[in-house]
């Protein structure tokens, strides 16, 4: 009796320490904050939507960890994101589904955007939109195409720049 209850015991507190383990070890239920702002400027993001905030933590943060390839699809993410804002807010957004309500790809989400008359986007977001996708779609669709660091850092003030000409169409801020 006192061999099983002993073993019960040890069973119990082997789970209680995997357990302890395990919340050690596992990022946050929402993720980290990254420590920088290198790609896209918080500022620009807060207060917006919760959920743009959070793509553009993840863009910072997998940049400043190295992992560009993960930057990029995040920042193609980000694009995609705010340019669906821009439709909805301008009350537009038939203009960019198919038929059976879903949202076109980027591709075609950015060349709608690029002539929709609604409003004039910069001259400077109108050539920066492309070179964007590219490198996600590279980053996300490609097998033998790595992104690395210069990938993205070549792009970070278009993706400012950008970022925030979306925003303010999208009347975020």
């Amino acid at each position: 009796m006192i061999k099983i209850s002993s073993s019960n015991n040890a069973l119990s507190l082997s789970k209680d320490i995997l357990l302890d383990i395990e919340k050690l070890i596992d990022p946050p239920e929402e993720g980290f904050i990254s420590e920088t702002n290198q790609v896209v400027p918080i500022s620009i993001v807060r207060n917006t939507r919760g959920y743009i905030e959070k793509v553009a933590n993840q863009v910072n943060g997998c940049y400043e960890k190295g992992w560009f390839d993960s930057s990029a699809v995040m920042i193609r993410r980000l694009l995609e994101t705010l340019i669906i804002e821009c439709f909805e807010k301008h009350q537009i957004a038939n203009k960019i589904k198919n038929p059976y309500g879903d949202f076109f790809y980027l591709k075609d989400l950015i060349n709608i955007t690029l002539t929709e008359t609604t409003w004039n986007l910069g001259r400077n977001t109108k050539k920066a939109l492309p070179k964007l996708k590219d490198i996600g779609d590279k980053s996300a669709h490609s097998r033998r195409f790595n992104a690395q660091l210069n990938d993205i850092k070549d792009l970070i003030s278009d993706i400012r720049l950008v970022v925030q000409e979306l925003i303010y169409l999208a009347q975020l801020k």
